[in-house]
């Protein structure tokens, strides 16, 4: 059996990666959350939006953010136009989660913005940002690891792992996920322009 560090040692696996106005910052959002996020009735997207601003998103015109949603850290969260983060989908973002327009994050969802690297003695704590292009979609229950981009028009089936980036108008599936096939990409945007 290995012996325990000597009390006077620090375990490095014990301190935080965080500093006290992280955590405060984080504490206030989550109060918040709990009052004024969570509570709403599905309907006010508006709302919700307003929320995440006063804590420093800057999210786009019309998205759908819904009241069992999860934002670890709203400031930074940015999202264009018409943006969807559904019921129970998870941002855990201590890095930039950036969301074009269109993006849907469909419901119990989870974009994993940070890890720990299992190879470092102090067990290093790394967050890398995430990025989506306008029209992906992560379908229900699906992981983004940290680090990847959804290129423009991807798709990440249900259930599945995302831990290399997407290309663009492609369709992808498993764990960890893998091209299954092309999207097609000749119909009309929403408004009106071919995405093409």
């Amino acid at each position: 059996m290995e012996a325990m560090p000597h009390r006077a040692q620090i375990d490095p696996y014990s301190v935080s990666a965080f500093d006290v106005v992280n955590k405060l910052k984080r504490l206030t959002w989550r109060i918040a959350w709990l009052l004024l996020f969570r509570p709403t009735p599905v309907m006010l997207h508006g709302w919700r939006s307003l929320l995440l601003g006063m804590f420093g998103a800057r999210i786009g015109a019309s998205n759908y953010i819904y009241p069992t949603a999860t934002i670890w850290a709203p400031w930074n969260l940015v999202t264009g136009c018409s943006v969807t983060i559904g019921p129970n989908a998870e941002v855990y973002n201590p890095a930039l989660v950036d969301l074009a327009h269109h993006t849907i994050i469909s419901q119990g969802s989870y974009l994993c913005g940070a890890t720990h690297d299992y190879n470092s003695p102090t067990f290093t704590y790394v967050s890398k940002p995430i990025i989506s292009g306008a029209y992906a979609w992560v379908c229900a229950r699906s992981i983004v690891l940290p680090g990847v981009t959804l290129g423009e028009g991807s798709v990440l089936g249900a259930g599945s792992v995302a831990s290399k980036n997407l290309d663009e108008w492609c369709v992808y599936a498993g764990n960890p996920a893998v091209k299954v096939k092309e999207r097609r990409r000749d119909w009309q945007g929403v408004e009106g322009r071919n995405v093409s």
